[in-house]
């Protein structure tokens, strides 16, 4: 009789691999991180740092807001939306910062100004729009109220009282370019805002150097659509002025003609579509 034997071949005991250590990790991790907040920083959200009083009291110095860039991908600013945009070769000879001198705080501001939680752009500006393309801008009425008259010619004179100032004051008159703007009488002219172009004034205005103080330029203080960043929506820092920006209720009487309308089929065409389909399941049964 003949014995058998089995042989089996011996077996490696499983091994596991030794986890990586955190700081193993941590170049990966920031990476990642970076990489993220770029992509934030450019497509949704970036956080804009305040560094004069213009917006007073609506925005202190100091201050850090959000910036929402999704809205304006489908439509253009809103009368009474705080905007930051891109002064570049409108106003950008008003407000310089001063540069570091240290090696690493020049790096340090470069990297919080990529990701945007560093000093402003020297370019960028903050203000509230007040006239739209097709809008007539005048200050002021008889009671030293800005003047907005859309273009169905309705004119809404406007009530602010989250601007610095209430009092009338000399200086936050504007008239037609080419008028001295020092004797601007009340009822001037004004500014027709030309397409693709808004009118912009800061809370502040007695020390704000907006539209008004543009107006006899090229574009007579006009800032282009294309240039603005995004729309300001809250106050992130610091904790004790945190809170959500809202458009003033004065705007609310200012309404450019069609956006009932184009609101109304916007939000209209998915109800058609979902009936067209209903109709097409009942037909198909």
């Amino acid at each position: 009789m003949t014995e058998e034997t089995t042989v089996v071949a011996a077996q490696k005991p499983p091994t596991h691999k030794k986890p990586r250590s955190f700081l193993a990790e941590l170049p990966f991790l920031v990476a990642i991180a970076f990489v993220l907040a770029l992509l934030i920083k450019h497509f949704l959200v970036q956080a804009f740092y305040i560094p004069s009083g213009s917006m007073q009291n609506t925005l202190q110095v100091g201050d850090r807001v959000l910036v929402n860039k999704v809205p304006y991908h489908w439509r253009g600013p809103a009368r009474g939306e705080i905007v930051v945009f891109n002064g570049l070769n409108s106003f950008d000879d008003n407000v310089t910062f001063a540069q570091p001198t240290n090696p690493v705080s020049k790096a340090l501001r470069s990297l919080t100004s990529t990701i945007g939680l560093g000093a402003p752009n020297e370019k960028d500006y903050i203000k509230r729009v007040i006239g739209i393309p097709g809008d007539h801008v005048m200050c002021c009425d008889a009671g030293g109220k800005v003047v907005v008259t859309s273009k169905d010619g309705k004119a809404h004179s406007l009530d602010e009282p989250y601007i610095y100032s209430p009092t009338p004051d000399a200086s936050k008159y504007f008239c037609a370019a080419g008028t001295d703007q020092k004797s601007c009488p009340p009822g001037a002219v004004g500014i027709l805002v030309p397409k693709g172009r808004l009118w912009v004034m800061g809370d502040h205005r007695n020390d704000s150097a907006d539209s008004r103080f543009h107006i006899t330029d090229a574009n007579h203080g006009t800032v282009p659509e294309n240039k603005v960043v995004g729309k300001a929506f809250t106050i992130v820092f610091p904790l004790s002025h945190a809170g959500f920006l809202h458009v003033p209720k004065t705007f609310d009487g200012v309404v450019a003609p069609g956006m009932p309308i184009a609101g109304g089929l916007v939000g209209a065409l998915p109800l058609t579509l979902l009936r067209r389909r209903r109709r097409r399941r009942r037909l198909n049964a």
